[in-house]
């Protein structure tokens, strides 16, 4: 059946009903134009009310998209996850231009689950690696693991059940350890992965593989040749509960341990004295500790020679004291202690300090004497002026030693028991932070040297690992002599920058109070110190052709052949016949040591022009400013003197909403899978999606400590709804619209100029934020954009153009114009933060788009044009936006009345003088759409102050018994600051029929047509029928 004939065309154009033009026009548009099973039947803009209504809806051109309202993104995030990783990442290093951006990733320790620490750290990188993108830069991440240490060594052991563990080779060890390692890695590696994580990760790289280690051992060997390490007997941190050394970076100080603190006299050998016949009392000398059990490894007790000190004697019995004994203690501290020991000391006589110099005292244990000296470190401001010196327990007490020549020692062994080198056997296997402290404290007692013992609590290191108390132990260790140049490394943080601000002052601090590093670790999963041993004399073979040797023989083979081969395949062809007889040594590197000379193996894989490139960024938690940072900043200034970064970003801890840290005692530990995938009770726990996770991530100010919580993420899941709808709200009304169709910027519509100049200036926010990490900003413009701007604002306004108007009128594709615009802006600006989303939104619109691609990402940021930066526009709609708000004021009002049920209803008239109503009359067919009401009129040269006796900005109602009478007035003495003039505001009821099609109360007569819309359809006909 053919319709077009030239009798049906003759028919439509003499038809005169528009009701029997509307019939005509959907048989027409049926046999010309179909549409999807999934395309969107519009809002509620015009949701119909009568018959008419809904035939004539028919012919409205509400939105059609195929972007679904609702994420679905369990099922649906993974459909754009490969375009925007994996395949986005490989694509980006070949085609991108601008310079290559490398964001170092500081190596998760490959042990456990992923937590949301994970995520906060992991999705912030990303951030910034997609928009530099999206900038244009080839971008290097390689994700990295640190896959050495105690932890997995404990796992590997948990594991190898049913064995005697004292009895494991290392090797045993090492195969579980590795196992136990990639395992995780594999898991985690897929949950990052899950994230949208875009990175190398066919390449990650990991600290046990054998190019990494090799490159690590020859960085050792370069601080070997410049003198940096050596080998030393002295105390180090010990920990019992993992029976190894530890460096500072490992440690945690907890401020509530409990230690039991004794004052304890030493009876002086009489002959060393240098004093008056004190007629032959017992003169003791008293100390005070808060280590009692390091009391069998005193060698000697510190005084001050530039204190006073005196000769008290109680002045009557106590329980361990006795009015017949004296005492030496320094002078400042004979209140307190009359306190302590509860009694009133007299006073026998008053000496400086460096009386006691040389005089000897009886060792409490072994009653050996030893002598008093000299220390600066003394005071008299605390205990008792004496000073328990135990050089293989304490690092003042070793310096305080060494210059005197007094040798180490330690009785107790990598346990953290008192060995039968302590002279009694009543010691022997006692652990020296528990039971071993109570026989000390017993003995004591026994023996009559205890003068007082008390509880206190204070701060104490333990071990951040296993968090057990830790002691200070004297071993044989390896260190790096960080004080040769941690001046030079810190000097290097003033060309680094630093975020946030306070950051700086924590690294500077962490670096300048090493002196040393202990590197060394009794364990032995992980990279061997590549050092041989004499067997007799325990001389240490640290020369360069040994070390060199050995590295080409972990080059060949992997670090396994330092346990697996034989000994004499180690030794170098230089030592082989030189009559001795080596042993490999059995110490590994410190993790930090592994981790931080990752620089290296990264700048490696990323040559750049400059030789002395750096990477661009290193980002971690607050914890790593004693740890990753420092150890990368010192190994590179060691090795190549420059730092191994250009900048350095700090973020906080995620706490839960009481702003409390995740525990399991607690319960309030939030796995990111969770999240994501939603819990077990998905009404309470639904499942966001991993965009919402990211978003949550981006919407935190990460420079402190984040919380996170079901209120939260509500919050967060809501503003991502947002974003959804808007962006459908612009791909329904980007239908059928493509880029041939765009309206040149001096033919737009003021508001539309203006939508542009905002979306300009939104545009510019976003992109200052990205570029200085502020990302809790972008989202923050992000959503005012959302909700003030376009949702509020623009959309509001633009509908009844949208929908009503005719298809390629200038007026629609005027909208059109702005919406596609405002849309790639808008995709951009999610796209680092939630990169499913803006891929779905570009999904939607690539065919309208003049470039076209497969991914968001590979379009690069929108160029916007500097015409849409038009102050001019601005100033004029901040008026008329202020405007608005009072007309929306007084509408209110007449909708709470019930005078009118929507803005529709209404007319306004506006009553303007002096520039203002200059300004008006420039916007005045404008003005009924800005307020969205059916009528907008505008009148000059009246006295306002004759229209309404009330005062300014008051609102009188005028009434009458005719409901239609019932006038709404509101004087306005200026608006704003920037233009002159005064208006008067007044509201009625409008008074045509409404339009069955817009809506608008325009229509001659009731159910019939507005002039608009009867021309819109004379219109469509005659173009369907020429089509």
């Amino acid at each position: 059946m053919n319709l077009l004939t030239s009798r049906n065309i003759h028919r439509l154009h003499t038809l005169r009903s528009h009701s029997m033009r509307l019939r005509m026009i959907r048989i027409f548009k049926s046999s010309l134009f179909t549409t999807t099973k999934n395309d969107d039947k519009g809002s509620n803009f015009l949701k119909p009310s009568t018959t008419k209504s809904k035939e004539y809806a028919e012919t409205l051109l509400l939105p059609k998209t195929k972007f679904p309202l609702r994420a679905d993104a369990v099922n649906r995030e993974h459909l754009f996850r490969d375009r925007c990783t994996k395949d986005l990442y490989t694509w980006q290093l070949k085609n991108n231009s601008k310079p290559l951006f490398i964001l170092h990733d500081g190596p998760p320790y490959a042990n456990g689950n992923l937590h949301i620490g994970h995520a906060l750290n992991k999705v912030l990188k990303d951030i910034i690696n997609r928009y530099k993108v999206l900038k244009g830069h080839k971008v290097a991440f390689i994700p990295g693991w640190d896959c050495h240490g105690l932890p997995i060594e404990l796992k590997a052991l948990s594991e190898l059940k049913n064995v005697d563990k004292s009895l494991l080779t290392p090797m045993q060890i090492r195969f579980t350890a590795r196992k136990c390692a990639l395992n995780t890695i594999e898991i985690q590696m897929s949950e990052f992965k899950s994230w949208a994580i875009m990175g190398d990760w066919d390449n990650s790289y990991k600290t046990l593989e054998k190019e990494y280690e090799v490159r690590q051992l020859k960085l050792f060997h370069e601080m070997v040749k410049k003198g940096y390490i050596y080998r030393q007997n002295k105390p180090v941190y010990w920990s019992p509960s993992s029976r190894t050394a530890l460096a500072e970076a490992e440690l945690e100080y907890y401020n509530d341990h409990k230690s039991r603190s004794v004052y304890v006299k030493l009876p002086l050998v009489k002959s060393s004295l240098n004093l008056p016949n004190l007629n032959d009392a017992d003169i003791y000398i008293m100390i005070w500790t808060t280590t009692p059990w390091t009391l069998p490894a005193n060698r000697a007790v510190a005084i001050n020679s530039k204190v006073e000190y005196s000769i008290v004697s109680p002045v009557f019995d106590t329980e361990f004291v006795s009015c017949k004994d004296y005492y030496i203690v320094a002078n400042n501290m004979i209140d307190a202690l009359q306190k302590i020991i509860g009694s009133d000391l007299n006073i026998k006589t008053t000496f400086e300090g460096h009386t006691l110099i040389g005089t000897s005292y009886k060792h409490p244990v072994t009653k050996v004497p030893y002598k008093i000296v000299d220390a600066d470190h003394v005071t008299a401001d605390s205990g008792t002026g004496l000073v328990h010196i135990a050089p293989g327990h304490g690092i003042e007490d070793y310096e305080t030693c060494k210059k005197l020549n007094i040798s180490i020692f330690c009785p107790v062994n990598d346990f953290g028991k008192f060995t039968a080198e302590v002279g009694d056997p009543s010691f022997e296997g006692k652990d020296v932070l528990n039971d071993g402290t109570d026989v000390l404290i017993n003995y004591l007692k026994e023996n009559k040297l205890l003068v007082k013992e008390h509880g206190i609590t204070h701060k104490y290191p333990y071990d951040w690992r296993t968090k057990k108390p830790i002691i200070l132990r004297a071993t044989p260790q390896w260190f790096i002599n960080v004080e040769a140049f941690k001046q030079k490394a810190f000097s290097s943080l003033a060309d680094i920058k630093i975020l946030p601000d306070n950051a700086r002052n924590r690294l500077e601090i962490y670096t300048l109070s090493r002196s040393e590093w202990c590197i060394s670790r009794q364990r032995s999963w992980g990279v061997p110190i590549p050092v041989l041993y004499d067997v007799e004399t325990d001389t240490p073979l640290f020369t360069e052709p040994s070390i060199n040797h050995i590295i080409e023989i972990v080059k060949r083979f992997g670090s396994d052949a330092w346990w697996e081969i034989d000994e004499k395949e180690l030794v170098a062809p230089e030592y082989r016949n030189n009559g001795v007889k080596y042993r490999r040594g059995m110490d590994t590197m410190d993790v930090w040591f592994d981790s931080g000379v990752s620089w290296s193996y990264i700048l490696e894989k990323f040559k750049r022009p400059d030789p002395n490139a750096v990477a661009d960024l290193y980002l971690e938690g607050t914890d790593q400013h004693r740890g990753w940072f420092t150890s990368s900043l010192l190994t590179s200034i060691a090795v190549n003197d420059t730092a191994p970064f250009s900048a350095v970003i700090t973020h906080g801890f995620v706490l839960d909403e009481q702003g409390r840290k995740m525990s399991k005692s607690l319960g309030n530990v939030i796995d990111p899978k969770t999240i994501t995938n939603g819990g077990k009770n998905k009404e309470k726990e639904p499942a966001y999606g991993v965009d919402v996770l990211r978003l949550w991530v981006a919407s935190s100010d990460y420079t402190k400590d984040v919380s996170i919580g079901k209120t939260v993420m509500s919050q967060v899941g809501e503003n991502m709804r947002k974003y959804r709808n808007t962006a459908r709200f612009m791909l329904g009304n980007l239908n059928n619209f493509n880029h041939e169709r765009l309206v040149a910027y001096d033919d737009l519509k003021s508001i539309d100029k203006y939508m542009l100049h905002e979306t300009y200036q939104f545009g510019k926010v976003v992109e200052s934020n990205y570029d200085d990490f502020l990302f809790n900003k972008v989202v923050q413009a992000l959503n005012n954009f959302t909700n003030v701007s376009l949702s509020a604002f623009y959309f509001d306004i633009v509908k009844d153009r949208l929908y009503a108007d005719h298809a390629l009128s200038i007026s629609r594709r005027s909208v059109q114009t702005v919406l596609y615009h405002v849309l790639n802006v808008y995709t951009r600006s999610l796209a680092p933060i939630v990169p499913h989303l803006a891929e779905e939104i570009y999904e939607n619109y690539k065919n309208i788009d003049r470039e076209q691609s497969d991914s968001i990402f590979k379009l690069e940021w929108y160029n916007m044009n500097k015409n849409w930066d038009n102050q001019a526009i601005q100033q004029e709609w901040d008026i008329l936006k202020l405007l608005k708000n009072e007309v929306n004021q007084l509408l209110e009002v007449a909708r709470k009345d019930k005078v009118i049920k929507s803005s529709l209803e209404a007319n306004v008239e506006l009553y303007a003088t002096s520039e203002l109503y200059g300004l008006l009359s420039n916007h005045e067919p404008e003005l009924k759409s800005i307020f969205i009401t059916s009528e907008a009129t505008l009148t000059s040269n009246v006295q306002l102050s004759s229209l309404s006796p009330q005062a300014t900005n008051s609102i009188n109602i005028r009434n009458s018994t005719n409901i239609d009478d019932i006038n709404y007035i509101k004087h306005i003495d200026s608006i704003g600051d920037n233009i002159k003039g005064s208006c008067k505001i007044v509201i009625r009821q409008a008074r045509m029929h409404k339009c069955p099609r817009c809506w608008n109360y325009a229509a001659n007569e009731e159910e019939s047509l507005c002039q608009r819309c009867g021309e819109i359809l004379d219109l469509s006909c005659e173009r369907d029928i020429n089509l």
